[in-house]
């Protein structure tokens, strides 16, 4: 029988451009968390600042996120630009870094610089079969349904945004249309580009849209939830 998944929505301080500044908070927070998945934002590592360095999924510097994973049994869904260039979610846990996802909507300037991903994707664990998404994808209905008819249980996401509004409807329409639990990380307060501020307000809803764990607007929020 499949235990329930425990899982953390984070919205952690970020340094434009600063890696290993970032790391070194990413790991703070997986260690503080103690659920088997955290859930970061959009661009985590790097700010959402789209002229930042691609980062690799084997740079030495993202060795003590690996190892925090290993020490809490958790995975890490990261945000950052990848060689494509694209923007990716990257899952870390003790056995490494791989790209789980690459954003398929591209928003705003990000088409001067990056490429769509291919596909939607799933993140299996522990049975938990989950959807992946990036910010603009969670406006696109098309994204969440052709998420869901892979068949997941819950539609994960890690999004910059200014507009607290825009995440309650996406999140709420999201469950209840498609029966998922809904998971989204999402940026507080500076983040880079043109972001001089945003929403916070990462939540976990339930497949009938009930808010179950929701942070406030301060950068450094965490909140957990569990899947059941």
């Amino acid at each position: 029988m499949r235990q329930p998944l425990t899982i953390a929505v984070a919205q952690p301080p970020v340094v434009s451009h600063d890696l290993g500044a970032n790391v070194a908070t990413h790991t703070e927070v997986v260690r503080a968390a103690g659920t088997r998945v955290v859930v970061f934002p959009e661009m985590s590592l790097t700010g959402y600042e789209l002229e930042a360095s691609t980062v690799d999924i084997d740079d030495p510097r993202l060795a003590p996120l690996v190892e925090a994973c290993a020490a809490r049994g958790s995975v890490a869904l990261v945000g950052a630009p990848i060689e494509g260039p694209h923007i990716a979610m990257l899952a870390v846990d003790g056995g490494g870094v791989t790209v789980a996802y690459r954003k398929l909507n591209l928003a705003g300037g990000e088409p001067a610089r990056f490429v769509p991903g291919a596909k939607p994707e799933v993140y299996e664990v522990d049975g938990w079969r989950l959807g992946l998404a990036i910010c603009k994808d969670t406006g696109v209905p098309q994204h969440a349904a052709d998420t869901v008819a892979l068949g997941i249980d819950a539609y994960v996401a890690g999004v910059a945004e200014d507009r607290p509004d825009v995440l309650e409807e996406r999140a709420r329409r999201i469950a209840t249309t498609h029966g998922v639990w809904v998971a989204v990380a999402s940026f507080a307060g500076p983040t880079g580009g043109d972001f001089a501020t945003t929403a916070g307000r990462s939540s976990v809803r339930t497949p009938t849209g009930e808010v179950v764990a929701q942070a406030g607007a301060a950068p450094g929020e965490l909140v957990r939830a569990t899947l059941s």
